[in-house]
């Protein structure tokens, strides 16, 4: 809760005369600039609009991320380490998404699950969107070993790194993602529903926010953002240099990846960023300025999520190897056929062995 501020001037004007006093004070002006500004609640189509939103991409991510996840665990080819890496990100937007209906219902009724609840799958959410987009930098950087630096992606070298990088990764997430702990179900001073938000110390919370923010740009979309533009540009450049149907698909589903990226991500990262301002004061705000970004923090955060389900349709279902690998899941689900799924397999093998995703 902010503290009001009030702009005042005293002029005393202490005069004897005929002994009389003169005691003059001027009025009070109130700065309404710095008044608290009350929140705003949605109207009920932006309610409706956002806990649709929800389900949706709930109905939409678990179902696509179950289906690579069996795809891939199901294979009975070698995995490539993008493949892993896949499997992990799967995992990732799966629990991700398996959160979404407890946020639709805040969305309509408040927050009415409790504390625990609230820290708990707070910490699910925030270890997701890191570890998905970390696992995200990782696909990259092998695309770019396999293509550019064949010589220096050995199998053996390979089958090791994968683990230990997805191990840190899983640990890496959990870690970055503790300051949602900092979150409380609380009912607000001005009234209204029970919130799961950020409740830090009041003396304390501008640079408790800044460092969690800062943290969270830093190492959850400027860095990998970097890493993967590096390496999907120097990835594009070579694979201009070759010629062929492959080339021209891996290019499509590059130039699709970091697009997604951007539009999903971008537009929250910077909505929070000019929060961050706003609460430390570093710009210039007025209440209705502050009411339209805390709208625009809810609907650019249901834009990233959305990122959830986007992944298994760019990393999968574009490939050629998913493809081939799911009709041999299919076909071996409906039972045994006379040696046509085995050799669809083996052709399917041959056909993009060492091409992973792409």
């Amino acid at each position: 809760m902010e503290v009001l501020d009030y702009d005042y001037k005293p002029d005393y004007d202490y005069k004897s005369a005929n002994d009389s006093y003169y005691f003059n004070i001027t009025s009070f002006e109130l700065n309404f600039n710095t008044l608290s500004c009350a929140a705003q609640p949605l109207s009920p189509g932006a309610v409706i609009f956002l806990c649709v939103l929800h389900v949706a991409i709930f109905l939409l991510a678990v179902p696509g991320n179950l289906l690579v996840g069996l795809v891939i665990g199901f294979s009975q080819q070698s995995l490539t380490p993008s493949d892993i890496y896949l499997f992990h990100l799967t995992v990732a937007d799966g629990l991700l998404a398996l959160t979404l209906p407890f946020w639709a219902a805040a969305t309509l009724h408040g927050w009415i699950f409790g504390d625990f609840l609230c820290k708990f799958l707070s910490l699910v959410m925030e270890a997701s969107f890191y570890t998905s987009i970390l696992f995200l930098v990782c696909i990259s950087v092998d695309r770019y070993l396999v293509i550019v630096r064949p010589a220096k992606s050995r199998k053996g070298r390979r089958r090791a790194c994968r683990w230990y990088a997805c191990t840190f990764i899983w640990a890496l997430g959990g870690a970055l993602s503790l300051p949602a702990l900092f979150k409380d179900a609380f009912t607000p001073q001005s009234g209204g529903p029970t919130r799961c938000a950020e409740h830090f110390d009041v003396s304390r919370a501008t640079h408790w926010r800044l460092a969690t923010r800062g943290l969270r740009h830093i190492l959850g979309f400027l860095l990998p953002l970097v890493i993967m533009v590096a390496c999907y540009s120097i990835t594009v450049a070579r694979l201009l240099q070759t010629s062929g149907f492959q080339k021209h698909r891996a290019m499509r589903v590059i130039i699709a990846v970091v697009f997604a990226f951007l539009l999903c991500w971008t537009p929250l990262h910077m909505t929070v960023m000019a929060d961050t301002l706003m609460r430390a004061k570093l710009v210039h705000f007025d209440c209705a300025v502050r009411n339209r970004v805390d709208l625009a923090l809810q609907v650019t955060h249901s834009l990233a999520l959305v990122h959830s389900f986007v992944n298994p349709v760019l990393y999968a279902f574009v490939g050629e190897k998913f493809r081939g690998n799911l009709v041999a899941l299919v076909r071996k689900s409906r039972g045994p056929e006379r040696g046509s799924s085995s050799r669809f397999s083996r052709s399917t093998s041959q056909t993009s062995e060492g091409n992973g995703l792409l």
